[in-house]
């Protein structure tokens, strides 16, 4: 190999890059002990920006395009270098390859309950997940604040420092709004709408740009969900002495099919109302409310005006005329029959 043939292989001619796998953003040109010659080809593809960094600081940016590397397409770096006129001779600058695709399908989830106050139950801890999606915007602020002099810098490598930022703001939206949490749960598309204002300016700062920001589902830890729930459940109830007459009349084509039928339950109904009465007492916070009413009384049997009348305590009747005479008489004294 020749002298001429060995320095011609330092110099390079065309400049461009894909993508050797999904979830790259930002990708370093291999470039080692090369110079990139005057008037060489850039190729930068839809979907794609490249940045030239000149001693660590971000010169010229290019979006989609053929461009022939000269002083009028790298204005930034011609002035870096102090090229006053067409330069001539090859030139040192690393060129970064950013994706501008769009990063669909991410997801984000509280790993922990956020604490917050609610009007309706005091301070809950509130869970929440969902998806977004984003893509680099200013591949300079990105370069600078995140991807660095990484040769690769994956999509993998900002999720936890996203996710993070938008916890925080969905935290300081809920602070904010004072809205209870039936209600943030009946309008999650209000509430991404909210967090998504929140979290785009904290993105651009990074050079990214939020595209969506979807909440799938928002809800509360095991043990106060279930606290919810029987809440929810009482206020169907509503008034307690209804529902229990409502139950006792459910069970009665149940007691009628069994040993004892309805007459087994007539024991139980005196002690149902009672038991209504006191809950609903015990619910009602001023300790008042109406009276359930009590038990219906026996039925009292009519009387026949030709039986003869009850004895009274310690008396028995004659074995001959009926009349109730003493206990211990041996004698009647309405017709004078012995008593045995």
């Amino acid at each position: 190999m020749s002298i001429k043939d060995f320095l011609k292989k330092q110099f390079i001619d065309v400049i461009q890059y894909t993508e050797a796998e999904d979830g790259i953003l930002a990708s370093r040109y291999a470039m080692q002990d090369m110079e990139i010659q005057n008037g060489a080809k850039l190729t930068v593809r839809e979907s794609q920006m490249a940045a030239f960094v000149n001693e660590g600081r971000v010169a010229d940016v290019f979006g989609p395009g053929l461009y022939t590397l000269n002083t009028q397409n790298l204005p930034i770096l011609t002035n870096l270098m102090n090229w006053d006129k067409m330069f001539e001779s090859p030139f040192k600058s690393d060129v970064y390859f950013f994706s501008t695709r769009q990063q669909t399908s991410q997801r984000w989830g509280t790993a922990q309950p956020i604490t917050v106050r609610d009007k309706d139950f005091g301070a809950v801890r509130l869970r929440g997940y969902g998806i977004y999606s984003w893509h680099i915007l200013d591949p300079k602020a990105f370069h600078t604040k995140i991807s660095g002099t990484r040769d690769i810098y994956r999509v993998a490598d900002i999720e936890p420092q996203l996710r993070q930022t938008i916890i925080g703001r969905m935290t300081d939206t809920f602070a904010e709004s004072k809205i209870p949490f039936l209600d943030l749960a009946a309008n999650q598309d209000e509430l991404a709408l909210q967090v998504g204002e929140k979290l785009r300016p904290a993105l651009l700062e990074l050079g990214i740009a939020l595209d969506s920001f979807i909440v799938e589902n928002l809800s509360l830890p095991e043990e106060l969900q279930k606290r919810l729930d029987e809440s929810i459940g009482m206020n169907m109830i509503g008034d307690m002495r209804r529902y229990t007459q409502f139950q006792v009349a459910q069970s009665l084509p149940i007691a009628a099919a069994n040993e004892g039928g309805v007459a087994g339950i007539g024991a139980g109904l005196g002690a149902g109302f009672t038991m209504a009465q006191q809950m609903a007492s015990a619910l009602n916070p001023l300790g008042g409310g109406p009276a359930a009413p009590p038990p219906p009384a026996a039925p009292v049997p009519p009387v026949d005006p030709g039986a003869p009348a009850a004895p009274v305590a310690g008396t028995r009747f004659c074995m001959e005329c009926g009349k109730p005479i003493p206990g211990k008489a041996k004698f009647c004294p309405e017709c004078g029959a012995a008593q045995s």
